[in-house]
């Protein structure tokens, strides 16, 4: 079994990427997908989140309040500090058991969909290679303000707490520049990476 860590900055296509190899017969961990299940109603975390922060935090449906949350931890960095010490550990015993489970059905290829893979430090060893989904940060701002709503000054301040392109660039065993590309366009480039690390056949075509 072979591990991919990929990564890239917000509104770089990276989820699409990762879409994409699913479908070329990856195994997908998404760190992402499991914060929020660890952080949903009845998560694991939500006990320990209401202890440190109180039922402020907690949302009315019982899952963590990840808008309020996510003000908290951008103006607090203790608190950043604390919500990883309960969130990080819940994260990786769910992705472990992911693990577990796609090594059990045969799987020869794991995708860790990472987005603060290089942020991270430990990950980079972690994985036999490293893929960056990268673009310019123009293009980061407009696709995540048309699909968010967020107005543009929010998403640099997303930007600007992530790593640089050229850390993530530096990490990189492999970069997909998505600039300017179609869904085609972009298949293609995932087709040939993942021939190279050894995904079974290649979809023909695109997914437009």
């Amino acid at each position: 079994m072979r591990t991919l860590g990929l990564t890239g900055g917000i509104g770089s296509g990276k989820s699409t990427v990762s879409r994409m190899l699913v479908d070329l017969g990856a195994a997908l961990i998404d760190a992402d997908a499991n914060s929020r299940t660890v952080t949903a109603a009845g998560g694991s975390a939500i006990a320990a989140i209401r202890a440190s922060f109180g039922d402020t935090l907690i949302a009315p449906d019982g899952a963590l309040d990840r808008v309020r949350m996510r003000a908290l931890v951008f103006q607090d960095p203790d608190a950043k500090r604390r919500l990883e010490a309960i969130v990080h550990p819940l994260v990786g015993q769910l992705g472990q058991q992911q693990l577990e489970a796609a090594r059990a059905a045969g799987r020869t290829v794991v995708v860790y969909d990472i987005p603060l893979l290089v942020e991270s430090g430990r990950w980079r060893a972690q994985v036999d290679a490293v893929l960056v989904v990268d673009c310019l940060e123009q293009t980061q701002v407009a696709r995540v303000v048309q699909r968010s709503g967020l107005d543009e000054a929010a998403v640099q301040a997303i930007i600007a707490a992530q790593a640089t392109r050229a850390m993530r660039l530096a990490a990189a065993d492999a970069v997909i520049y998505n600039e300017g590309l179609s869904l085609a366009d972009l298949q293609v480039e995932v087709n040939g990476f993942a021939q190279g690390f050894g995904l079974s056949s290649p979809v023909i075509g695109s997914r437009a």
